[in-house]
């Protein structure tokens, strides 16, 4: 089933199972199309819920190595229209930067969103860990954070 055939059938549950097979099986060279095609679905909340996943996919197996800056800085491109997306991309881009220890601004975690606060509070990153059980966003992040450095600490 090509793009065209998926965006012409009525059912949004079908074209969101269609688009994500798609986006899993995509070929690097065609990713930018095939996201920007996704994005012109007439219920853009679902597209850009299919685009979500696929960008969550995608960096997590991406982030730890250097492909990672020039696939995040095209997909930006690719959804530079979309705020949740731009901003999804720059949290993973600062979860990359705590988790590699690469330079990071502690401010910037802390106005993050609770997905990359949670994230970050179940990580491996010491001093993040610690300002999240300090002063991240909720109770449940803050939990998180000091079951995390009670189990470091053992």
């Amino acid at each position: 089933m090509n793009v065209d055939d998926i965006l012409s059938n009525p059912d949004e549950h079908v074209r969101f199972a269609a688009y994500l097979d798609k986006l899993e099986h995509v070929a690097d060279p065609d990713e930018v199309d095939l996201v920007s095609r996704v994005l012109t679905d007439r219920d853009q909340t679902m597209a850009q819920s299919a685009v979500l996943r696929h960008l969550d996919r995608r960096a997590a197996n991406l982030y730890p190595g250097p492909a990672y800056d020039e696939w995040a800085q095209t997909m930006t491109q690719a959804t530079i229209d979309r705020p949740f997306l731009t901003q999804r991309l720059r949290e993973w881009s600062l979860f990359r930067a705590i988790t590699l220890k690469l330079p990071w601004q502690p401010d910037d975690l802390l106005a993050s969103s609770n997905w990359l606060q949670l994230k970050t509070a179940a990580g491996t990153n010491t001093v993040a860990v610690e300002l999240l059980a300090e002063v991240g966003r909720t109770k449940r992040i803050r939990n998180t954070a000091r079951i995390g450095l009670t189990h470091h600490d053992e």
